[in-house]
């Protein structure tokens, strides 16, 4: 049975692949500190036989050398990140902490193993925030420039780069990605959807940054596991692969269809869920957008899911998992971050 590391395993992209894997009959170690956004139930009914749980930091690089050697795995996802960009405003500390140094003690366990002549493939999974605000009618490729904006993807940047140094110094077999928007089951309710699903399950507003002009790409998770899972299988080492689905949606007409999706499912809409546009955070880009023709042409993946079927689908699981969000503190995302300065 093949073996494969997850880090971050226990996050929102990472809990759907640690599944996604081990359906495809991997055995799968997740390697996760459990923060604030994890998901500490998401794996407990998970059969020994495909996988394995180990609470810790990847900046412990002792054990997670130990950890590789024990397994040796054919390739490790490094999901391991702080991820919302509001929380890195706010404070930047855990960003660098997670996702430079974090990053940095990973690349270095996985040259250490290396010449122990353990031969591992990293996947490093990143973000489209590291172009930048791409202007109307354009799309960043692979090898546009990176012009991050804020903390968090300053961050991402960095570890992108070390990656990338680490290919040509230390020869490391290691593909990058940078996907677009996710969204999906075990989403964190900081994130814009499934604060909405939220916030229209317990009838209050719904909060929209400035006019809601901002445009984003969405991509439903399961979508962005098959690519991932196609770079594991035929990424080339030292490649990077922009993973989008190319449906680009400003951020009001996001919620709208929302509203109209939950209103076809029979789900009550209150009073007091209405839009209400609040005041924009510090630095906010105003447009993503990926040309992710490389992966199609090169791997022939492509994104499946049609936006108006996933976010049925994800509504439909909080639906039928409110428990998920009962079990999350409502200080942790109901207070509105990103605004100090």
């Amino acid at each position: 049975m093949k073996k494969i590391i997850v880090t971050g395993g226990s996050g929102f992209i990472g809990s759907n692949l640690v599944n996604f894997l081990i359906k495809k009959k991997y055995f799968v170690i997740n390697i996760d500190k459990l923060t604030y956004s994890s998901n500490k139930n998401a794996h407990q009914d998970k059969n020994a036989k495909f996988y394995k749980f180990y609470k810790l930091d990847i900046n412990n690089k002792n054990k997670l050398i130990k950890i590789i050697k024990r397994h040796k795995p054919n390739a490790i996802f490094n999901l391991a990140a702080e991820t919302h960009v509001d929380r890195s405003i706010d404070g930047p500390i855990n960003f660098i902490n997670t996702n430079i140094q974090g990053t940095f003690n990973l690349l270095e366990a996985i040259r250490f193993v290396k010449k122990n002549r353990i031969h591992t493939k990293l996947i490093h999974i990143s973000t489209d925030e590291v172009y930048g605000d791409i202007k109307k009618n354009k799309r960043s490729n692979e090898d546009s420039n990176y012009e991050p904006s804020s903390p968090y993807s300053a961050t991402k940047a960095s570890a992108d780069h070390l990656v990338k140094s680490y290919i040509r110094t230390y020869n490391i077999n290691a593909v990058i990605s940078n996907c677009c928007n996710n969204y999906g089951p075990y989403q964190f309710p900081e994130k814009l959807l499934p604060k909405m699903i939220s916030n229209i399950f317990n009838n209050k507003p719904l909060p929209i940054y400035a006019k809601g002009q901002n445009s984003r790409e969405w991509i439903h998770v399961e979508d962005h596991c098959q690519a991932l899972f196609m770079l594991y299988l035929k990424g080339k080492s030292g490649e990077s692969y922009n993973v989008g689905s190319g449906i680009n949606l400003k951020n009001i007409d996001l919620i709208k269809k929302l509203l109209k999706i939950s209103k076809k499912l029979k789900i009550k809409i209150g009073t007091k869920t209405k839009i209400n546009f609040v005041k924009d955070r510090p630095g906010h880009d105003f447009r993503y957008a990926l040309n992710s023709k490389k992966i199609f042409k090169k791997l022939k993946w492509k994104a499946k899911i049609k936006l108006d079927y996933g976010l049925t689908e994800t509504i439909k699981w909080y639906a039928n998992n409110k428990i998920f969000l009962k079990d999350i503190s409502k200080n942790m995302y109901e207070k509105r971050l990103g605004l100090k300065l």
